[in-house]
């Protein structure tokens, strides 16, 4: 992370700027040290307080001059870290969008929520802590170091002999707390997705009489956790008191030499107490940033996390196939889109996900994706939301042949439904804003009427300013599904994609949102993937999936004819398809 913090918008200015104020500080130390044993030593030699006024004065003007020097290098730093924690959250975020569910899902929702908001402060924290101390662990060292060769020779060559041993140790430790740091970061993310996990499946367990047996499994998580932060702690506060032990023993090094030479008359007060007032400030700054090292390491390993996600978005990013200049992708009833020879193989050893899958989908309609567990269903919505990138294959829209569908200009026009959608802990409008976050407040309660929300509305005492989700009223699986179609209507988006959307919910509660969302799909290109046969009657065409491959395409009435795979598959499921 230190260098790629030169990769950072503004970071130049702001690095000289905190450059020219840790000069002037470290030269405000030196002058600090000089003025102050020079007062001293001459009140010493038994001169007069009040001819020691000019002396103090030019003291008291350094001391001041370096305490603002701080406090300009606090304030930049500040609003440096805040600026670009801003600016990455942004990225991190259309990022994960860029990079689609099937990376959340790898990564865990916990774990991407926890790292956006908790992770963006602690690096912010970081960056405010580590500019200064970086610059002033290498300027300010460097210059007393030439002052005090200056002044004793002796004293220069000790001091310099014991810094890189305390770098050295400093360099251990850091290994080490670096290590326990990982082993905690890795623990709290288990934690966080384990909490995600727990929340969403809390009906479940209740309903099977497992909640309390689910306390074990939390319990192990949670002490794995803090055994693991414990580790950290020790590790930080053993390196704490060892660096400040070796510097004690480094300046009581510098001054036992001092003084010995002072008895023996081989070095005179002046020079030996500005010395003996320097050593201090010359270690200081590694000492800050061993005890900063601890406070920060956390922020440093977010910031290294969310970069990881950058790099990997911009590589697929890279790996997209170019859009021709002039390419018209924009979905209207007249528009068409052509699948030929789509393959899609994540491991070579467990064959491919999908194999020669050729389709192709015209204008408006509801477009059903059947199949069992492992088909390929959610395989095929990921390639066409643009999420996946196909092995072989390639796709054409109005006439435009492109290698995958990641061109923004596509993935704009879609909506994305997913089998469990996220609930923000926020207020019941925001969440159905989410994809329209300039959507009026009458727009907003048209969706909400539409996806079947007003009975919800008015049972909540806030109405749509009602809080949900984390700190507010939970909801149940269908309703947040209907706050998801308010999203999906809200953002007036030609395509609707949808993933198993009601895979978790009972079969009363799906039928009644079956009837409130079917006559929405009217004038958009819905593709619905489900194991559920009973929306396949409401199916303009049918798409049968068996192992990777297209089986059987056709209409409902079509694909009974046949006596096909559908024709089992509808045999099998008989009382959810009548």
């Amino acid at each position: 992370m230190g260098r790629g913090l030169m990769k950072f918008k503004g970071i130049r200015p702001v690095m000289m700027i905190m450059a020219g104020l840790t000069l002037l500080q470290s030269i405000a130390i030196i002058l600090q040290a000089k003025w102050l044993a020079e007062v001293v030593s001459a009140l010493f030699a038994g001169a007069k307080l009040q001819e020691q006024v000019g002396g103090a004065v030019l003291f008291l003007l350094a001391f001041t001059v370096r305490q603002i020097c701080a406090l300009l290098q606090q304030k930049t730093a500040y609003r440096f870290a805040e600026h670009t924690g801003r600016d990455l959250r942004k990225q991190v975020l259309e990022k994960l969008f860029e990079l689609g569910p099937r990376f959340a899902g790898k990564e865990g929702t916990g774990n991407l929520v926890t790292l956006v908001l908790e992770g963006v402060t602690k690096f912010r924290g970081y960056l405010e802590l580590f500019i200064p101390r970086m610059l002033g662990t290498g300027m300010t060292p460097v210059l007393i170091l030439a002052y005090v060769f200056m002044l004793d020779l002796t004293s220069g060559i000790i001091i310099t002999v014991t810094m890189p041993i305390l770098i050295v140790f400093l360099i251990l430790v850091g290994l080490a707390a670096r290590k326990q740091t990982e082993k905690q970061l890795k623990s709290y993310r288990l934690l966080s997705n384990h909490f995600v996990d727990s929340l969403r499946g809390l009906e479940t367990l209740k309903y099977l009489g497992r909640s309390k047996s689910h306390r074990t499994s939390i319990d192990k998580v949670s002490d794995s956790y803090r055994s693991a932060t414990m580790r950290t702690l020790r590790v930080a506060f053993l390196s704490s008191f060892s660096l400040d032990f070796f510097t004690m023993l480094s300046v009581a090094s510098v001054a036992v030499g001092l003084g010995v030479r002072l008895v023996n008359g081989d070095i005179m007060l002046l020079p030996a107490l500005t010395v003996l007032i320097l050593a201090p400030e010359y270690f200081l700054p590694v000492r800050m940033v061993g005890a900063d090292f601890h406070a920060t390491l956390d922020g440093k390993q977010a910031g290294e996390a969310m970069n990881e996600i950058i790099s990997a978005a911009e590589e697929e990013a890279a790996k997209a196939a170019p859009v021709p200049e002039g390419a018209n992708l924009s979905w209207t009833p007249d528009s068409e889109l052509v699948l030929s020879g789509i393959g899609v193989t994540h491991e070579q050893e467990a064959g491919p996900s999908l194999a020669n899958v050729s389709l192709k989908f015209h204008g408006m309609g509801k477009i059903g994706i059947i199949g069992e567990s492992g088909a390929g269903k959610s395989t095929l919505i990921d390639l066409i939301g643009g999420f996946l990138r196909p092995t072989a294959g390639a796709f054409e829209i109005n006439g435009t042949k492109l290698g995958d569908l990641a061109a923004p200009g596509w993935r704009e026009q879609i909506t994305y439904i997913p089998q469990n959608p996220y609930i923000f802990s926020s207020t019941l409008a925001d969440n159905i804003r989410f994809n329209a976050p300039n959507a009026t407040r009458e727009e907003v309660e048209r969706a909400a009427v539409a996806a079947g929300l007003e009975g919800l509305v008015r049972q909540l005492p806030g109405g749509l300013d009602e809080l949900i989700g984390g700190g507010g009223r939970s909801l149940s699986g269908g309703q947040e599904q209907r706050v998801a179609l308010a999203r999906a209507l809200l953002s007036k988006r030609p395509i609707i994609l949808l993933d198993e959307p009601t895979a978790h919910l009972d079969i009363e509660t799906e039928y009644e949102l079956k009837d409130t969302m079917l006559p929405l799909f009217t004038g958009k290109l819905v593709l619905l993937a489900t194991h559920r046969l009973h929306w396949m009657r409401q199916m303009d065409y049918i798409i049968v999936m068996e192992q990777g491959r297209v089986a059987e395409t056709g209409t409902h009435d079509e694909l009974m004819a046949k006596q096909g795979a559908y024709y089992k598959m509808v045999l099998a499921q008989r009382e959810e398809i009548a």
